[in-house]
């Protein structure tokens, strides 16, 4: 389904963004990984292929989306998709907001996917079949939960974003769709609710009226989701904004 085409997600280390790294290679793509670690993106790069690249760039410096994008570019000498994938999560309420918080998390979760499309577009526009842009949302955009205030604040900013660029770059043949992805099981999860004092077993008493199966989703289904959407499958529809998620977000009752 991607045959041949060379995908950047960032954030790709491990989680989400991992998983979509490894179906896109499954599916024939030149994959490159992004993160913070450069030992750790070896280690992860080697776990899918010997084939596959990364690059390590910290998202909070100004210069760090052109860098990826050059890399890219000499590489391969082209890009046909980007995963904005990398992101904040920190729990933040009205009352726990700080400014160095809020610099931080718009800065990763809001400035650097957009200066990331900028920097790719030059690229993308002038390929035969344009490329094809998944920022990576979440199900808060739509207002959230009291303790992701700013999260949700990002991804909102980020779903207009991703409406205004499918309108703004469709003559151009470059694509940008979103996924609102709910409540998905990474090892950052885990992390995140052996803070909050829940037992290793936590995913065994899934309450079912936040996850009807019983089940929250796997990392993988999410990646199926990503790789259609960036194939030429999903193709001409741009601009749109997917729910990734058990249940209808709006309208629920």
């Amino acid at each position: 389904m991607l045959k041949d085409q060379v995908i950047l997600i960032t954030g790709s280390n491990e989680g989400i963004g991992f998983a979509i790294a490894q179906l896109c290679h499954k599916y024939g793509a030149k994959v490159i990984l992004h993160g913070l670690d450069a030992d750790q993106l070896e280690t992860s790069a080697s776990k899918i292929s010997p084939d596959v690249s990364y690059v390590a760039a910290d998202l909070r410096n100004a210069e760090a989306p052109q860098k990826i994008i050059d890399f890219v570019i000499k590489k391969y000498g082209r890009i046909d998709g980007l995963v904005n994938n990398a992101g904040r999560l920190d729990r933040c309420t009205i009352e726990s907001i700080d400014d160095d918080l809020f610099d931080e998390i718009m800065i990763i979760n809001t400035r650097a996917p957009i200066m990331l499309i900028k920097a790719a577009l030059p690229h993308m526009e002038k390929q035969l079949n344009g490329g094809s842009i998944v920022n990576i949302g979440s199900v808060h955009a739509h207002g959230g939960a009291a303790k992701v205030l700013l999260y949700s604040m990002t991804k909102a900013a980020l779903m207009t974003a991703t409406r205004n660029l499918g309108n703004a770059l469709s003559q151009r043949l470059v694509r940008v769709n979103q996924m609102n992805v709910g409540w998905t099981e990474t090892e950052n999860e885990h992390k995140i609710q052996a803070s909050e004092g829940k037992p290793k077993n936590w995913l065994d008493n899934i309450s079912k009226t936040l996850a009807p199966t019983g089940k929250i989703l796997t990392s993988l289904q999410v990646a199926e989701h990503v790789a259609f959407w960036l194939s030429i499958k999903s193709a001409p529809v741009t601009g749109q904004v997917v729910d990734i998620e058990q249940y209808p977000i709006i309208g629920r009752f």
